[in-house]
């Protein structure tokens, strides 16, 4: 799948879960201009663990704190909003916590 063929809502976000794939997560990370490294793909798979096991979007703290990265490491992982694009990446909801 790709973006082209995959639903979302209106921001962007995919509407179903199981559409994500690490491919799709490429996808959009190149989108928006991030170049997926380890320290990347660490962050957007604890963020899905957290997500599929609360059924809830996770903020930054949850992530830094599961993925033992620093929320400014993340920040810098992730610029412009690091919660928005991770969420985005990750083929999860935006968190609730993000305007």
């Amino acid at each position: 799948m790709s973006l082209e063929t995959v639903q979302t809502d209106a921001e962007g976000y995919l509407a179903n879960r199981d559409d994500w794939s690490e491919e799709l997560a490429q996808e959009y990370a190149t989108q928006m201009g991030i170049e997926l490294t380890d320290e990347h793909w660490k962050v957007i798979n604890t963020a899905r663990a957290i997500e599929a096991e609360s059924n809830s979007s996770p903020g930054l703290r949850k992530i830094s704190k599961r993925s033992e990265t620093p929320i400014k490491a993340i920040y810098q992982l992730f610029p412009d909003g690091p919660a928005k694009l991770v969420a985005k990446i990750a083929g999860i909801p935006k968190p609730k916590s993000c305007l």
